[in-house]
């Protein structure tokens, strides 16, 4: 079919904006190369599956599916409630926390904004942000002598405010770094900032962290009518394929947000998934362990290999090459492997590689030794 060009008629920011781009499906790299059995560490999945009760849930509701789901998600915003001492109406559902991302720019953000990022922040940042035509401030990460090289200055991103920025996005831990933010030194950065900037702290990896080291942004959010804490279903909890997250925050905010929020932006087996998925605290101890481990497992590997590493307290690790990675990416597709290449985050001699099972990690490394060989 013939393309039409639409260009004078789209908003500008939207017209430049170039697509994220997930991971490389198993399916797609089996077809094309023509192998089986491959293994998927691009995308920071929990290689455990869902959890058991979140399973049993869905199986429970699969004969109602020809029924909407409930639109404002009341039982899981309960559950969620409780889990957090908030009232229901700090919480906004999204469909993952990526939505949420989205309806905070659609909301606080214009043409005569601005929003501050950091240099090597989640991708959906500057998206949204160019998305609504504001003006992308963003400050250079951490340098490499410091201990957390790549990561968030926070000093540096308070000093780039201006009198136009309504947002601050803070991703602790950050993808694709895996770096992670001092409890004390956040709550103080939140607390400095003016009342009309919005403080977005991005939680997505928190269930793998000690709180006593990164925090628990969601439990300050009675004390900072500016902060929103955002999280997801789809790491720890195991439910990506669902597209289910949440946000924490102030009333009013929350209320602005469920204005623009799609009427069952969230579907019901999300819905059913993810409130059994709270309840189910072994399997997150167990996705928090064999994720400890295959860290573990990972970093001595890549120490073995002679390779450096980004310290990661996420689901993942930054590994580092002395050339364009892509094409080692490339290499180890032909073994099975798929991991992720992190140029598109300016880091073009980088490798995002995700925690798999014991056995998978094994044979990533195995496949990586062959392949720099």
């Amino acid at each position: 079919m013939k393309h039409h060009d639409y260009s004078d008629l789209i908003r500008p920011g939207v017209a430049g904006l170039v697509p994220y781009t997930p991971g490389q499906p198993i399916e797609q790299l089996e077809r094309t190369l023509g192998i089986s059995d491959a293994i998927k560490l691009a995308s920071n999945e929990n290689p455990l599956g869902p959890s058991p009760k979140a399973r049993a849930a869905m199986e429970h509701h699969l004969d109602t599916l020809n029924v909407y789901p409930d639109a404002d998600g009341f039982e899981l915003k309960q559950r969620l409630a409780q889990r957090h001492g908030l009232p229901p109406e700090c919480i906004t559902l999204g469909n993952g926390s990526n939505e949420l991302l989205i309806l905070l720019a659609q909301v606080f953000l214009s043409e005569q904004t601005s929003a501050v990022f950091s240099q090597y922040g989640f991708a959906v940042y500057p998206i949204v942000t160019q998305m609504m035509g504001a003006n992308a401030l963003v400050v250079p990460a951490h340098n490499l002598d410091h201990p957390m090289a790549l990561g968030h200055d926070l000093r540096a991103m308070y000093a780039a405010i201006e009198p136009t920025t309504r947002v601050v996005f803070v991703a602790n831990p950050n993808n694709p770094t895996g770096t992670w933010l001092q409890r004390d030194r956040l709550h103080d950065f939140i607390a400095s900032l003016p009342p009309q900037v919005i403080c977005v702290v991005d939680e997505a990896y928190t269930e793998y962290c000690e709180p006593e080291e990164v925090g628990d942004a969601a439990s300050w959010v009675p004390s900072f009518p500016n902060l929103v804490v955002t999280r997801t279903f789809s790491k720890a909890y195991g439910l990506a394929g669902l597209r289910i997250g949440y946000a924490l925050s102030n009333p009013g905010v929350a209320d602005m947000l469920n204005r623009v929020r799609p009427t069952f932006n969230v579907n019901a087996l999300g819905l059913v998934a993810a409130r059994a998925a709270l309840d189910d605290d072994d399997f997150l101890i167990q996705s928090k362990n064999i994720n400890r481990a295959g860290l573990a497992q990972l970093e001595e590997g890549l120490k073995a290999l002679g390779l450096a590493y980004t310290p990661s307290r996420a689901n993942f690790v930054l590994t580092h090459f002395d050339r364009p990675a892509q094409g080692l990416a490339d290499r180890l597709a032909h073994f099975g492997v798929i991991v992720r290449p992190v140029a598109n985050y300016g880091l073009p001699n980088a490798l995002r590689i995700s925690v798999g099972t014991q056995e998978q990690n094994s044979r990533c490394l195995d496949a990586l030794g062959q392949c720099l060989a």
